[in-house]
């Protein structure tokens, strides 16, 4: 490949990401959060209680005891995220507006990985003073402050100037979320390479904010002073230097002949870069002692590529700010963790304590045994400490059970905590529940497809929004998209849509296929004892793209397919019946997940049997426990009906009865229970009135008596619930096919997608 036709692909990636990155946050709702109600608001009592006159109780309550906040607000878990703009995720100084989006996406993290509810405040104002006067008189609002891309040294000032006067924690997470980040992964490196810290000698280039947190803290666990080189653009900060120098510089300044960035490297243990790409050179790795340590954490391009390092040192540990490389130091493995922490305890502040606990707890997770469900989210990658698993993974699901114990502990051991924890085991507990596992769930499916990927047919691929969900199909790596359609007419399509090309994605006309003949015989085998002649099954695999590409699929010329947005389901239901059998010893259901409130219930039959028998209501009930399993949930099933467990008594319960019987049989290993009705079965006070009822806890798996209830039931919430629906999921067909909903997004169609080659790669 030429360096033009290089440069070309990658502004069409750059192009396709702007693209798509701009169509989701403008979609819908613009922008990526909102705020909603955490009671209800329907009743003309309700809104007594929620605002006058009931409120003024709390109220009351509150002004004789600040700390009732707590108790009756949101305060507690609570953050702002609060910037002006002047550094922008690498971008530099665009302005308090232009960072919103940043900001938005920062709040947005917080919620996904330790459930802190953030609120984004853009500060328009490049003055120290007034930055700090604005957000000072915002600590009865909020539990914690968390500032945001401000640029050094004003950066060093607000935090130091808030920390003083507010008695809430205050957090600038480009300083200290990266130290965190980056001390652990360097704990984990010195251990494996068999030095003390105390004895080892760092080289750090940058001397902005997060350099200078990251040398603060090192210092603070143990590595000595003199120990550590500090350089910026003019050089290494060395004691007597003038130039360039502030206060901050001038604490790291130490007694050293090297002058420059090279000759402070030679001999070096450690290198940690906070600068630029390119600031070291392959020359410089190659003088530093046996087994260096090289974090090179510019983004979005690294000083130094791993590539470039292992040209001169095989025995190098690496790490980046990248995530297409192993020791990815991603902040996002700290700040929402460590908020976490500092609100359960009411901490006063985040200090030194807290910082070195969070590392230290970091550290230590990644030398623990990983669960195999990690593994797995990480594209088939061995995850096992050693160089290249220094720090864990974003996604590793144990981190909100380790960072904030360890946080709140370093809290209250330093005197800061106004809430201590009494039981810490109880609260390792609790936080683990606090997450829905489904977002790590659809993660690790996601990564096992991109690491094996797949040929998929989308069979609408002259539809505008087919295309775009294969594009964006293509450009995650999950494999390459069939468009099944008239080439023209695609081209036509992409032209009046503006849409990049077609490489790496596949045009199919049936009418013009080499294989057309050989689907026809295979079809015609299939149905000549169902009334159909031969010109018939010609003209259904000619005009009808549903069993062309079902053919595809059953044929191995593609892994999987997804449809739907044309036809109604059932339509396209019965065209894909006609080429694919069910799956030996399986029944046919769709099922589909609801994920509202950080909550996921899974809901079946949703498709396919009208009024199922007790037998299929037992089989729906097992194969819907093992998806739910297979998400990352402990099914608890519950057999829906208008009534609790013989109140009132009526005769379609006893389906569902009969269902609870055979289940009662075949020795199960979840547990279920009915006849109930749903409230009950998702209400744990209501529970209560049953205590002979075997779930543990509220249902997470509904199986409801009949196609109506359970559609109606399924599309009541996806246009109402508020929260996240996805699917239905056919399941039980003997082909890795997937039927989106005609009003299907771009998104949802990409998920099935994905859904339908993580099926194919299991079959």
């Amino acid at each position: 490949m030429t360096d033009s036709s290089a440069n070309r692909n990658e502004s069409s990636a750059q192009s396709t990401l702007e693209r798509e990155t701009l169509l989701m946050h403008a979609s819908g709702r613009p922008g990526k959060i909102e705020v909603v109600p955490t009671k209800p608001m329907t009743t003309q009592r309700d809104l007594s209680l929620a605002y006058s006159p009931g409120v003024a109780f709390p109220c009351l309550h509150i002004a004789r005891d600040p700390s009732l906040a707590y108790d009756y607000t949101a305060k507690g878990n609570l953050v702002a995220v609060i910037s002006n703009g002047t550094a922008v995720l690498g971008l530099g100084d665009l302005g308090a507006l232009a960072g919103k989006p940043v900001m938005e996406g920062k709040a947005v993290l917080f919620k996904r990985f330790a459930d802190v509810d953030a609120i984004d405040l853009e500060v328009d104002t490049r003055d120290v003073d007034e930055f700090v006067n604005c957000v000072r008189f915002l600590g009865p609002t909020f539990g914690g402050i968390n500032l945001e891309d401000i640029k050094a040294p004003e950066c060093f000032i607000i935090e130091s100037r808030l920390r003083e006067i507010m008695d809430i924690p205050v957090f600038h997470d480009d300083q200290h979320g990266t130290a965190i980040i980056a001390a652990a992964g360097l704990l984990n490196a010195l251990d494996l390479t068999g030095r003390a810290l105390a004895d080892t000698k760092i080289v750090v280039n940058g001397a902005g904010a997060a350099a200078i947190a990251c040398v603060e803290l090192i210092k603070a666990m143990g590595i000595r002073h003199e120990n550590v080189l500090l350089c910026d653009t003019k050089g290494v900060i060395y004691q007597g230097r003038t130039q360039g120098m502030n206060q901050w510089k001038s604490a790291h300044a130490v007694p050293t002949d090297a002058r420059t960035l090279e000759q402070a490297m030679v001999g070096a243990d450690v290198f940690m870069g906070l600068s630029a790409k390119g600031a070291v050179t392959p020359e410089m790795v190659a003088s530093m002692a046996a087994r260096p340590i090289i974090f090179a954490m510019a983004n979005p391009d690294p000083e130094i590529t791993p590539e470039e390092v292992r040209q001169v040192r095989t025995d190098a540990i690496v790490a980046t700010g990248r995530s297409d490389y192993p020791n990815q130091i991603n902040n996002v493995l700290g700040f929402p963790y460590i908020f976490r922490g500092a609100l359960d305890v009411r901490a006063r502040t985040i200090n030194e304590a807290m910082k070195v606990a969070a590392a230290r707890a970091i550290a230590q997770l990644a030398r623990e045994d990983v669960p195999d469900e990690v593994d797995a989210a990480y594209a088939g990658r061995r995850l096992r400490f050693g160089p290249e698993y220094i720090i864990p993974v974003p996604f590793d699901p144990r981190l909100i059970a380790t960072i904030p114990p360890a946080v709140a502990k370093a809290a209250m051991d330093s005197g800061v905590a106004q809430k201590p924890i009494i039981d810490m085991e109880a609260y390792g507990k609790q936080l683990s529940a606090r997450l829905d596992p489904m977002a790590a769930s659809l993660q690790t499916i996601s990564e096992k497809v991109r690491a094996h990927p797949q040929r998929v047919v989308f069979a609408e691929g002259e539809e505008e929004k087919t295309i775009r969900a294969a594009l964006a199909f293509r450009n995650a790596g999950y494999g390459t998209p069939l468009l099944l359609g008239r080439e023209e007419q695609i081209h036509e399509t992409l032209k009046a849509s503006g849409l990049p090309g077609l490489e790496g994605m596949e045009i199919v006309n049936a009418r013009l296929s080499d294989r057309r003949e050989h689907y026809t015989e295979v079809l015609y085998r299939r149905l000549q004892r169902q009334g159909l002649l031969m010109r018939d099954v010609q003209r259904l695999v000619n005009q009808e793209r549903n069993i062309f590409g079902a053919l595809m699929v059953c044929e191995g010329d593609a892994d999987a397919m997804v449809t739907g947005l044309t036809r109604n389901y059932w339509q396209a239901f019965d065209e894909i019946k006609r080429v694919v059998d069910p799956a030996p010893g399986e029944v046919l259901l769709g099922l589909t997940m609801l994920i509202a409130r950080g909550h996921t219930v899974f809901l079946a039959d949703t498709t396919v049997h009208e009024t199922p028998t007790p037998e299929q209501l037992a089989d729906i009930a097992q194969q819907s426990a093992a998806k739910a399993r297979q998400m990352g949930h402990e099914p608890r099933v519950a057999l829906l009906s208008y009534s609790n467990f013989g109140n009132p008594a009526s005769n379609p319960s006893e389906r569902v009865r009969e269902a609870v019987a055979i289940l009662d049989s075949r020795r199960v290993d979840f547990e279920y229970d009915g006849e109930m009705a749903a409230d009950v079965a998702l209400d744990p006070t209501l529970l209560k009135l049953y205590p002979f009822c075997r779930l543990s806890g509220p249902a997470n798996v509904l199986v409801m008596p009949g196609l109506h209830s359970a559609n109606i039931s399924a599309k009541l919430m996806q246009k109402l619930g508020g929260g996240t629906v996805i699917g239905p999921i056919l399941m039980g067909l003997d082909q890795p096919i997937q039927i989106t909903s005609m009003d299907a997004t771009v998104n949802d169609i990409v998920n099935m997608a994905v859904l339908a080659c993580y099926d194919a790669m299991r079959s």
